[in-house]
């Protein structure tokens, strides 16, 4: 083995690093694509936010919006899961999560492809989310780039949603909302499903129900996708770090936890933080018993799968 390939860092089942710079992901997404969803009627579409950095999105309209029936609907903007890492807005777990929920929530989706690490190292993703978030509003004057948005979002009635890593980059762009004021654009909720977030200190019953092996694997993994960070106290990964963190701009969070997840822990010390901040919103963290890492992607028709979308559906339209 030349000293090229010799492998410096590897985080099990995700990516290996080698010496020369070169990387290898365990995981390749199942990218479908966009179009009508036969059993919903969902229709979607690919559009580009950012040209200089080829950046998409992926469009979402329930079936509700042909005519005469349709009105202006909740817009969600989705942020995919993968450890910063991995996955897209293309895959089949997201596109047909999405599916699931734009026709049972009956709202307007925009799933954001935002870059991956290591190739593009963090901050990258959280500033190509907030271009799409800019990208959406360049539509509040109803004379935007995309005639979806124009015409079915209700751009009042704006949530900010994702999983594990898009769960920590939806929470971000709660903060920053509630900072970086957009003109014409109201953002009502925040939807985290299995947040990834860290911390250098363990809490709750973190050092029993995680095994070393895990926690030194979480460590590394904050260290590759983002190598000019202080550290898993970084207020990227730790939100209890974050002085930011009260003033976020939206008036309601929901938090859905794994009990079985590695993360279950961290997710409720997210619940005590925001507690413990001035934050003035209402919060609701809610558990699916004996379930895994975002369970709700890899067996959709469970009850509990079921369950957490209904859960979606009643937050957003309640």
């Amino acid at each position: 083995m030349s000293s090229a390939d010799e492998i410096i860092k590897e985080i099990p089942g995700l990516v290996r690093v080698f010496k020369d710079g070169r990387f290898q992901k365990f995981h390749v997404p199942d990218i479908v694509p966009a179009g009508v969803d036969p059993s919903s009627g969902v229709n979607s579409k690919d559009v580009v936010f950012s040209p200089e950095n080829n950046l998409s999105a992926r469009l979402y309209i329930p079936k509700t919006t042909t005519p005469p029936n349709h009105n202006k609907l909740p817009l969600l903007i989705f942020f995919h899961g993968g450890a910063f890492v991995i996955e897209s807005a293309a895959s089949s777990n997201y596109h047909n999560f999405l599916n699931l929920v734009v026709a049972e929530s009956n709202v307007v989706a925009v799933s954001v492809d935002y870059r991956l690490a290591p190739e593009f190292p963090l901050p990258v993703a959280y500033e190509d989310s907030w271009e799409a978030i800019k990208w959406v509003a360049e539509h509040a004057n109803g004379n935007g780039p995309d005639p979806w948005i124009n015409e079915y979002a209700d751009l009042q009635n704006i949530f900010l949603a994702g999983d594990s890593a898009g769960g920590n980059i939806a929470h971000h762009m709660a903060i920053r909302v509630g900072s970086d004021t957009l003109e014409g654009l109201r953002f009502r909720g925040a939807i985290l499903l299995h947040p990834y977030f860290w911390g250098k200190e363990r809490v709750g019953k973190e050092s029993d129900s995680i095994e070393p092996g895990v926690i030194g694997n979480l460590d590394e993994l904050w260290s590759l996708v983002h190598p000019g960070s202080s550290g898993a106290d970084d207020p990227l990964i730790n939100p209890g770090m974050d002085p930011k963190i009260a003033g976020m701009g939206c008036s309601k969070i929901l938090v859905c936890v794994g009990g079985n997840d590695f993360m279950r822990e961290r997710n409720l010390y997210y619940k005590q933080v925001i507690e413990k901040s001035v934050w003035k919103g209402e919060l609701e963290v809610v558990e699916d018993k004996g379930e895994g890492h975002v369970f709700f992607l890899l067996n959709p028709s469970s009850p509990n799968a079921c369950t957490l979308r209904t859960r979606i559906c009643t937050f957003i339209n309640n």
